[in-house]
């Protein structure tokens, strides 16, 4: 038997977290077992659908590199197949027409209620036999599957274990409204059907689904996959996930300036473990991704963890892949990354010291650009008149270097020192000051050479100038 797995997203808004890793336990379900992950969009809900929540969708599932070997199917493009299995299911008597209206239904419902009886659709009540008795042929009409009476549904869920649910617990579900067009729970099923889907893993929200399709699958002949239910994700203040814990939607994160192997290193730990190990590459993922390992309890959402693990991939992963994802941010940004040194070399130099790919295009701007004034309290601290003398000595050497490297740059940091009888403190942070308009940044002879020898003269003149005029002021 092939594996074969589906996630099978509504388009009514963004890939949220939650589906991500529904997502992504699907993908690597079917690939640690050699199989085939299909992509579906379930857009039976016309009025809630939109062609954008498509687009988000599809757009979060390729930024997230989980590709998919069959589809996207849409359902609205299988209403045919839909509606003959209903009429196959009419033929058998496994269905029926009931014509009781919504008022109707919702009168017996509060009679139910007041009578402290389940509120359900009760085929047998004689306000609903009398008006399905007085129906015509070519009333409006819905079509109910006929549930069984008797026993229970018992599935063994791949994460949760035994689950039995009474069939009397159901009522006939409507699987055609009046308008004839199918619903959810039975499309599921003829979908899983059609495509051979043979285990679906999906959140713990349809625990209550999955013994109503199984009825279904059973009815229609169907072999009935297996199951897995992922337990919820919640804010780290232990309410379900939502818009206020912050970004929700997997693009967000992009926006955020996380790299895709970040989130998925974080989701997939997000209720799976393999032992203590915290950081996966994908091969690991897809080598010891289990379901029997997917925890019943649920997971809190952790942003510093992933701010680790973001910071992680930026210092461990290949420049020029980092450039990539970058390059967005610059652009966000207005950063020319062709006005400097190769954005690979800036990268290699400045990348372990952030946290995001923002940080990351904020940290790289004066590599790229110049500054017109340096930040307030870097300047006040150390470009002082006691700082005048180092940087005049500074430049003189800068202007007579002719071999610009990081190794002669660092010795004329040296010579400064020697020669004034200074410490390295008082050359070096207000040459960083100078070159970069802060007082943070990497090895300030490293970031010299890729600054370039005419901004670098540039910026220490303009800090001589600072000093000048501070002093005039004073």
């Amino acid at each position: 038997m092939t594996v074969k797995t589906r996630f099978a997203p509504s388009p009514t808004g963004y890939l949220h977290v939650g589906g991500a890793r529904t997502a992504l336990y699907s993908w690597l379900y079917a690939k640690h077992n050699n199989g085939e992950f299909v992509l579906r969009i379930e857009d039976t809900d016309l009025e809630r659908n939109s062609q954008e929540a498509v687009d988000a969708i599809m757009e979060g599932m390729e930024w997230l590199g989980l590709e998919w070997n069959e589809g996207p199917y849409f359902q609205t493009k299988r209403f045919d197949r839909y509606n003959e299995m209903v009429d196959k299911l009419l033929a058998e008597d496994k269905a029926y027409k009931c014509y009781a209206s919504k008022e109707l239904l919702d009168e017996v419902r509060a009679e139910q209620e007041a009578n402290k009886e389940m509120a359900r659709y009760d085929a047998n009540h004689p306000k609903i036999k009398a008006a399905n008795d007085a129906a015509k042929d070519g009333d409006p009409c819905v079509i109910r599957f006929r549930n069984p009476k008797e026993g229970s549904v018992v599935f063994d869920d791949q994460i949760r274990g035994r689950i039995e649910i009474s069939n009397t617990q159901m009522d006939d579900l409507i699987i055609r409204r009046t308008d004839g067009s199918p619903t959810y729970n039975f499309c599921v099923v003829v979908d899983d059907w059609d495509m051979g889907i043979t285990h679906v893993i999906r959140g713990e929200d349809h625990i209550n689904n999955t013994p109503r399709q199984i009825n279904i699958y059973e009815a229609l002949g169907a072999p009935v996959p297996t199951f897995a239910h992922c337990a919820m994700i919640l804010g780290d203040d232990g309410a379900k996930l939502s818009k206020r814990h912050g970004a929700v939607s997997v693009m967000q994160y992009r926006d955020m300036g996380y790299l895709p192997e970040a989130l998925n290193n974080y989701l997939v730990r997000l209720g799976w473990s393999h032992g203590d190990q915290e950081i996966f590459s994908r091969e690991e993922m897809i080598e010891f991704f289990s379901l029997n390992a997917i925890s019943k309890s649920a997971s809190a959402f952790n942003t510093d963890k992933l701010l680790w693990l973001n910071n992680h991939y930026i210092k461990t992963s290949a420049p020029e892949y980092v450039a990539e994802h970058l390059q967005w941010h610059l652009d966000q940004q207005g950063i020319n990354k062709d006005n400097g040194p190769a954005i690979t070399d800036v990268i290699k130099l400045v990348g372990e010291r952030c946290n995001t790919l923002v940080e990351l295009a904020e940290q790289v701007r004066y590599f790229y650009e110049d500054f017109s004034e340096f930040e307030a309290g870097a300047a006040k601290k150390h470009l002082r008149g006691v700082a005048k003398e180092p940087l005049e000595a500074a430049l003189a050497k800068v202007e007579a270097m002719t071999e610009w490297t990081t190794e002669n740059l660092h010795q004329m940091i040296a010579d400064v020192c020697a020669e004034l009888e200074i410490g390295m403190g008082k050359i070096g942070m207000p040459l960083r000051v100078a070159v970069t308009g802060g007082g943070q940044s990497p090895s300030v002879d490293a970031v010299m050479q890729l600054v370039g020898k005419d901004r670098c003269v540039a910026r220490i003149k303009m800090a001589l100038d600072f000093i000048a005029e501070r002093e005039a002021n004073a």
